[in-house]
């Protein structure tokens, strides 16, 4: 007994495979990009992050636990 083939309904396209992106797929690494230029530009407007006392404590004394 012969199987039966699928048709598509419509032919794919000539080009390949059409692929169409949404707008934010290419705005949102820009704006990214855009932003981390700015802070290699003026560093001076980075700031780093200061740890609570309390967390660096605790980050201390697992490094002390792990080296004993």
């Amino acid at each position: 007994m012969a199987a039966r083939t699928h048709t598509r309904p419509h032919p794919a396209p000539r080009g390949g495979v059409d692929i169409r992106l949404p707008w934010w797929a290419l705005a949102l690494p820009a704006l990214a990009f855009v932003a981390l230029l700015t802070l290699l530009l003026n560093p001076a407007d980075a700031h780093a992050a200061t740890a609570e006392p309390g967390l660096t404590r605790l980050i201390e004394r697992a490094q002390w636990l792990m080296a004993r």
